[in-house]
């Protein structure tokens, strides 16, 4: 074992933890080095969204010590940023095993730094934490969760005063202070429990007062009150509110898939917690076909992401992409205000740079502004805060199941998105339409783009470095061709620099640095790459496009743009 892995080792059997986790070292040291040696061999990092990893003892996992040090640095931070005054945190968690653990110790952390605790009463979506922050006039806040990572998992995301993310510089600046906390001795475990509020009921109705004031046509909501819905928690958080937030929008028909219904950081029901996977929607798609339900919606443990299924021209159901959702959704707020007549001239709408460009498509042909930002709710939160004295933000996404309907929270809501997309089925039936034939009329009006994710994980200690090599070949040596058609322009985010490889014109790109190459073909195919800020992934996004002159011939363009997909991750030897 290496020297340094050795010494951080002998710390922790020799510092003050508690028995129960030296006993758990001496046992992987007897039984299973290769995992000693996993645990420990760096720190788990505090990233700019704070932390996330494999439950379990040592620096390299989540647990009481690597979540206390956290919370003693980002403490010691929002003590330097606001002296003198009383600082408040509200905090959050999900149904994973241990948040609740974690977010007391977060809490109990906090109040014996003399900071004003806001913990809520049991688990709650991430996005009422967001709400939460601003709605207690908190300078910031944790919730405790690991999104839709597979149940080994947990961690830890830290929050700002306006609810959102954080972002430069605070997001390095307290990663400064985290690194800083040498030892579980500088950490103030207790003491400042007369600090802590327990928050609740109250809180949950604030919060769905505010989701249903944002309703558009509940007028239609009311002629279509039984449009048939299923919906899936995945074990996680959306029980809390979901059910009720539909009620209170006037829906009555609602099915809840029940052997998803109870909270369980176990997911007994699934590999992976994301409704994403086709898998994990798999009982609710069930359930739809026997109940011949209109939609299908589940959101992640955390309740921050959406996924949908509705049914096509055959009968199908079909697992909608995040793309077609957010397109789905930000047509239709687009639309529905215009026709109800409280669209504004200043509305703007927000996009990530890896989300659909067809969605730029609509909002250009509806003259709305349409802003492109990096990966990450916390820059959609970013510009609002930047533009809201002048432009009047309407709706935000990204390819990644994440929506944000209104301003009045700054992270990803899966609570409301059920709602709106919901409200949109039934706007849609009223006019004798399916979804399905609004999204195909869709392609038709603004051009049919096609999108496709591949993730490659890399794991271990050489994880990492094989990711960091991949991009470094492709910015050093970037394709001249991919699938036949020209790289025309290379996007360089972490430079700052986009180039066209055919004239060697230059020019600035006016986002944060962010480490994501693209590729901008002459048929106009896109190709990102992106290594995960949270997991040893790197991920690489596709899209292509093209004109459909007519819904009749939907499957032959599809069956194209699937090929065109195909040829471009052969010729980059991704599979």
């Amino acid at each position: 074992m290496d020297a340094v892995i050795k010494d951080k080792v002998s710390a922790w059997l020799t510092g003050n933890f508690d028995q129960a986790t030296k006993e758990e070292i001496r046992k992987m040291e007897a039984e299973n080095p290769n995992e000693l040696t996993e645990s420990f061999y760096r720190s788990l990092e505090f990233g700019t969204g704070g932390l996330r990893g494999i439950m379990g003892v040592g620096t390299n996992r989540m647990n009481k010590y690597t979540v206390g040090m956290a919370t003693q640095g980002f403490a010691n931070y929002l003590k330097k940023t606001y002296p003198g005054g009383v600082v408040r945190i509200a905090i959050a968690h999900d149904s994973r095993n241990n948040s609740r653990f974690f977010a007391e110790i977060v809490a109990n952390v906090m109040g014996a730094n003399g900071i004003k605790v806001f913990l809520f009463e049991a688990l709650r979506p991430t996005p009422e934490l967001s709400f939460a922050i601003r709605h207690l006039g908190c300078q910031g806040g944790v919730v405790c969760t690991a999104s839709h990572n597979p149940k080994e998992y947990n961690g830890y995301k830290a929050y700002w005063n306006d609810g959102g993310q954080l972002v430069p510089p605070h997001d390095k600046n307290v990663i400064e202070e985290v690194e800083k906390i040498a030892s579980v001795d500088d950490v103030q475990w207790e003491g400042g429990e007369a600090n802590i509020s327990a928050i609740g009921k109250d809180m949950d109705e604030a919060y769905i007062k505010m989701v249903k004031s944002l309703s558009v046509y509940p007028e239609v909501i009311a002629k279509q009150h039984d449009l048939k819905i299923v919906y899936t928690p995945i074990h996680g958080t959306g029980i809390t509110l979901v059910p009720e937030v539909l009620k209170r929008f006037g829906f009555t028909n609602v099915t809840i898939v029940q052997e998803q219904a109870v909270p369980d950081g176990n997911f007994p029901t699934v590999v992976y917690p994301n409704p994403e996977e086709s898998e994990a929607m798999s009982i609710g798609l069930k359930k739809a076909k026997e109940l011949d339900a209109d939609i299908l919606l589940g959101t992640d443990p955390d309740a921050d992401r959406v996924g949908i299924a509705i049914k096509d021209n055959k009968g199908n159901w079909v697992l909608m992409n995040g793309n077609q959702t957010a397109v789905l959704a930000f047509n239709y707020l687009i639309e529905a205000r215009k026709a109800k007549g409280i669209a504004q001239a200043n509305d703007m709408v927000v996009k990530t740079i890896v989300t659909t460009d067809m969605i730029d498509n609509i909002a250009a042909q509806s003259n709305i502004k349409c802003y492109n930002v990096l990966t990450g709710f916390k820059w959609i939160a970013e510009l609002i805060k930047e533009k809201e004295a002048t432009e009047n933000y309407v709706i935000g996404g990204e390819e990644s199941y994440g929506l944000m309907i209104g301003s009045q929270l700054r992270d990803k809501d899966a609570v409301s998105a059920v709602a709106f997309l919901c409200e949109m089925a039934a706007y849609e039936k009223d006019k004798g339409h399916t979804l399905y034939d609004k999204l195909i009329g869709l392609y038709v009006k603004y051009g049919f783009f096609k999108e496709h994710l591949i993730s490659i994980t890399k794991k271990g200690m050489n994880g990492q470095k094989e990711i960091a090599d991949m991009m470094e070949t492709y910015r050093k040596n970037p394709p001249q061709a991919i699938n036949g058609s020209p790289v025309v322009q290379l996007l360089d985010y972490e430079l700052k620099k986009g180039k066209n490889l055919q004239t060697g014109e230059e020019w600035e790109i006016k986002l944060p640095k962010s480490n994501v190459l693209q590729f901008i073909l002459a048929d106009g195919s896109k190709i990102s790459a992106r290594p995960s800020g949270t997991e040893p992934k790197i991920k690489f996004y596709f899209s292509v496009n093209t004109k459909l002159d007519h819904a009749g011939n939907f499957d032959k363009v599809h069956g194209e743009l699937n090929a065109r997909i195909d040829g471009i991750i052969k010729d980059m030897q991704l599979k």
